[in-house]
């Protein structure tokens, strides 16, 4: 049997920052989706905790990866852009180059493509601490998500929003490693459970 190959994009949600990595979410989703015999392999991450859209595309391009490499890919970006205070337009001309360049290393193109929404960290004790606004930060979240979608809905690529889970879980005990920021791998276990239909979906004519 054919097993199709995984490549992972993305910042520390992605990397799984204080998780094991058996607990990160992409390795979590590969895992369960082995489950209902699709056969895919443990994701191939380039992910960094602090990363910003420029930061992934720099790391993309050292990693010298082949167009046409990957059965499947999903990529999660955005939250240090927000948390460096970058206006929409910005991180906008950051994500879509690195959506474009998803769908390239994809040999299925925009539907082998799995995008997730950015978390809400602003409902974080973390955030607490910062003394930062959590509702301006969940107003400029809203609006990098709402491009995400956009663009994804517009392109044909498969769209995740685990940002309503983040903001129910985000300081529920449990939820968050010791720094008060990062989900645990029980949250990311929720993450998995709400994107694993639309990978599903997304491998089923792979």
């Amino acid at each position: 049997m054919t097993t199709f190959r995984y490549l992972a994009l993305g910042d520390s949600y992605t990397i799984g920052e204080g998780v094991a990595e058996d607990g990160r979410w992409p390795v979590q989703l590969a895992a369960a989706l082995r489950q209902l015999h699709i056969p895919l392999r443990d994701p191939h991450i380039i992910a960094a905790t602090g990363w910003t859209t420029d930061e992934l595309a720099h790391a993309m391009d050292d990693a010298a990866l082949d167009d046409g490499e990957w059965d499947f890919v999903s990529l999660l970006i955005g939250v240090n852009d927000q948390y460096r205070r970058r206006e929409l337009p910005e991180f906008a001309t950051g994500f879509d180059c690195l959506f474009h360049r998803a769908a390239l290393l994809c040999r299925r193109g925009t539907a082998g493509v799995l995008v997730l929404s950015i978390p809400d960290w602003g409902v974080t004790p973390f955030a607490t601490k910062e003394g930062r606004d959590a509702a301006a930060v969940a107003h400029e979240l809203d609006a990098y998500n709402t491009h995400i979608h956009t663009m994804c809905e517009a392109q044909g690529a498969a769209f995740v929003d685990v940002t309503a889970a983040s903001r129910h879980l985000g300081d529920a005990p449990g939820m968050l490693v010791e720094d008060g920021l990062h989900p645990s791998a029980a949250q990311y276990s929720e993450w998995t459970r709400i994107a694993l239909p639309v990978a599903r979906a997304a491998l089923q004519d792979a």
